[in-house]
C-alpha cells in the first residue's frame, strides 16, 4: 500500500521506516546500515546519560556518595527502619586540624589526604546496606541501618584505628603527628517520633563533644527526648554550677566565647541558650544577641542569662538586650530545672 495515509498508519504503529513491495536488495542493506548506525548512537546516549547519572550522585574527588544522593537514600533506610522498628546509627567524621594540613602542605596534597581516608573509612564498611557520604569539606557521613550505639562505636573504633595505620603524617597538627579523625555518632533505637534530621543533628552534637574532648577520639549518643541547651560563658565556676544540676535533665553543650556560641546556636539549634554575663555586658556579647534575633535559623531560640547574683544589675542587663529570664548560682537544683522547664514552653 502506497498512500500517504497508509505511510502515516505505518509509522504511527510503531515502525521508524515504511516500504512498499517489491524492495530491491539495495534498499533493505542501505536501510539496516542506517538502523544500524542509529542504533549505535542510541546505545551511546544511553551510556552517556547512565555515566552523567552516576557522576550527579557522586562527589567528584572521592568517588563515595554527594551530601545530595546521601540524603536520599538515607531516607529510603530510614523508612525501612520505621517500618520494621529497628535500630540506626550515623556517624558524622571529621579529619583533624585539615585547614593546617593544607595550609602546610599545600590543596594538591590535601586532596590526596581526603581520598585515603575514604579509602580508609569504606574498608571498615562491610554491608551493602551501609552508605557513606562526603558532607562537605573534610566532613563525612555514614549511616549504619539495624545498628545499635555498641554496633556504631566498633565501626567508629574501626575507622580510627584504619586511620592511624595508614599513617599520614601531619607535622602541624595539635593533636597527633598523623591526620586523625574525630567521630561524632548517634543511634536511634525507635524511630517513632523522630526523623533522619534529628538524627544526623544528634551525630553532629555528638561530633562537637568528641572535638571539645580533646579530638581524635569517638562519642556516640542515643536520640533521646531530652532537650539541648547551650551554654556559653568562659567563668568555669558558673559553668559547673550549671552542668552539675543540668546534665542528667538535658543534652547540655558549653562554648567559652561569642563566636564559638554563635556557630553552635546555627548549627545545632538548641532549645535554649544560657547566655553568661561576663560575655552579655560586652559589646560582643550585645552584638551576638542582635544576630540571633535576626537569624532566620536562631531566631526562634529562647535566651536566658545566667550569672553567679541576682543583682540588679544582671536584671538590667537582660532587659537591655532584650532577653526575658535570669538564672543565678543562688537558685537550688530542683528551682533552677523547674525555672528552666517553664523557660521551654
Amino acid at each position: 500500500m502506497n498512500e500517504d495515509e497508509n505511510y502515516r498508519e505505518g509509522i504511527e504503529a510503531g515502525g521508524d521506516d515504511y516500504l512498499i513491495k517489491p524492495v530491491s536488495f539495495m534498499i533493505i542493506k542501505a536501510k539496516i546500515r542506517a538502523m544500524e548506525r542509529i542504533a549505535e548512537m542510541r546505545d551511546q546516549l544511553n551510556q552517556l546519560n547512565a555515566e552523567l547519572e552516576a557522576l550527579s550522585q557522586l562527589d567528584s574527588l572521592t568517588q563515595i556518595f554527594n551530601r545530595r544522593t546521601f540524603n536520599e537514600l538515607a531516607q529510603q533506610q530510614w523508612a525501612l527502619a520505621k517500618r520494621h522498628q529497628q535500630p540506626i546509627s550515623a556517624l558524622m567524621i571529621d579529619v583533624d586540624h585539615f585547614k593546617l594540613f593544607n595550609d602546610h602542605y599545600g590543596h594538591p596534597a590535601g586532596d590526596t589526604c581526603l581520598k585515603k581516608v575514604t579509602h580508609a573509612i569504606k574498608s571498615c564498611l562491610h554491608r551493602s546496606t551501609d552508605i557513606l557520604g562526603r558532607y562537605g569539606g573534610e566532613e563525612f557521613i555514614v549511616l549504619l541501618p539495624e545498628t545499635d550505639a555498641k554496633g556504631a562505636m566498633r565501626v567508629a573504633q574501626a575507622i580510627s584505628e584504619a586511620l592511624e595505620n595508614i599513617q599520614i603524617r601531619h607535622d602541624v597538627s595539635p593533636s597527633s603527628t598523623y591526620v586523625t579523625a574525630s567521630i561524632g555518632g548517634a543511634t536511634c533505637l525507635r524511630t517513632t517520633g523522630h526523623d533522619l534530621e534529628e538524627l544526623i543533628k544528634n551525630a553532629d552534637r555528638a561530633l562537637y563533644k568528641a572535638k571539645r574532648a580533646g579530638r581524635n577520639r569517638s562519642w556516640i549518643d542515643e536520640v533521646a527526648t531530652h532537650k539541648t541547651l547551650l551554654l556559653a560563658d568562659a567563668n568555669q565556676d558558673l559553668v559547673s554550677y550549671f552542668s552539675v544540676h543540668l546534665q542528667a535533665h538535658f543534652n547540655l553543650l558549653v562554648a567559652d566565647t561569642q563566636r564559638e556560641c554563635l556557630e553552635l546556636a546555627v548549627d545545632l539549634h538548641p532549645d535554649l541558650i544560657l547566655l553568661g554575663s561576663s560575655i552579655a555586658a560586652t559589646e560582643a556579647g550585645a552584638e551576638l544577641c542582635k544576630i540571633l534575633a535576626r537569624t532566620p535559623k536562631t531566631a526562634s531560640i529562647t535566651l536566658a542569662l545566667v550569672s553567679e547574683t541576682a543583682s540588679s544589675h544582671n536584671m538590667d542587663l537582660a532587659k537591655n538586650l532584650g532577653i526575658n529570664h535570669h538564672f543565678d548560682t543562688a537558685l537550688s537544683g530542683p528551682a533552677l530545672l523547674n525555672k528552666i522547664i517553664q523557660a521551654l514552653r
